[in-house]
């Protein structure tokens, strides 16, 4: 198994782990129980309240339970509006991180080049990391001002606990975080260390061209050489020239000798 099928199969696996942790913040919206608390009254009969961001609920032992919503936006705290915007941010950021992440993963084979679908893809992974944290703010702050507000002893008011849509807003901004950081981090690397790896070398003009000094050394060392064969070639040649000819001369001053 290559390289590339392994980082397909993951970007399946954390594309899986994103959506489901996409679809778990957006279920937390219409939850009703971020807060809850009993109330006992008399013996036959328990009230249960409940509420999350957007409405109050009340409802009795016999199942019938009536809601309200909150009357005035304006007249809510800073933290219940720093709350709503922090879990609609995350839901439009996983929203168009699921759209990038399927334009460049390696199995849809929508985009172009290799280089640019990783970007793609870590502009998703980015989206997902960002919106996941956003949430994660969102419901750490929530949940701790119920506990601050349980265990505080000077809190006369009636104290909640944390609810359900809490914890399952935990759960999917946990995987919207690890999914996002997966992604992040295989398609940076892929996307952006390519890139680095170009480089092109300054070309200096012809008068400022430097020759190393070992080939200068060689190639003065080979044409000595060269020098030194063809002046013992040379001096041989002409030495054996010399010797022919008084050789000759020899032979014709004997004849005429005799």
């Amino acid at each position: 198994m290559g390289y590339r099928t392994v980082v397909m199969y993951m970007e399946i696996g954390c594309f899986v782990v994103c959506v489901s942790g996409w679809i778990l913040v957006c279920s937390t919206m219409p939850t009703e129980i971020w807060t809850w608390s009993e109330v006992d009254s008399i013996v036959l009969t328990t009230s249960n309240y409940f509420s999350n961001l957007w409405k109050d609920c009340i409802s009795d032992s016999t199942g019938v339970s009536d809601c309200k919503g909150i009357p005035s936006m304006l007249a809510l705290n800073w933290d219940i509006h720093m709350c709503r915007a922090l879990i609609i941010i995350c839901i439009i950021l996983s929203f168009f991180g699921s759209i990038l992440v399927l334009v460049g993963m390696k199995c849809t084979k929508i985009g172009g080049s290799e280089i640019a679908n990783a970007r793609v893809t870590f502009a998703g992974g980015m989206n997902y990391l960002i919106g996941g944290m956003c949430a994660m703010v969102a419901f750490s702050y929530y949940g701790n001002k119920i506990r601050a507000e349980f265990q505080d002893p000077n809190f006369r008011a009636q104290k909640f606990e944390i609810g359900v849509g809490v914890f399952v807003g935990w759960g999917g901004s946990t995987l919207l975080v690890v999914g996002g950081l997966i992604y992040s981090i295989f398609a940076g690397r892929e996307g952006f260390h390519s890139s680095s790896k170009k480089y092109y070398p300054r070309r200096l003009p012809d008068a400022y061209t430097a020759v190393s000094a070992k080939k200068s050394v060689v190639s003065l060392a080979r044409t000595e050489t060269n020098k030194s064969r063809i002046s013992r070639i040379t001096s041989g040649s002409r030495a054996s020239g010399i010797s022919v000819i008084t050789n000759t001369t020899r032979t014709t001053a004997s004849k005429g000798y005799v």
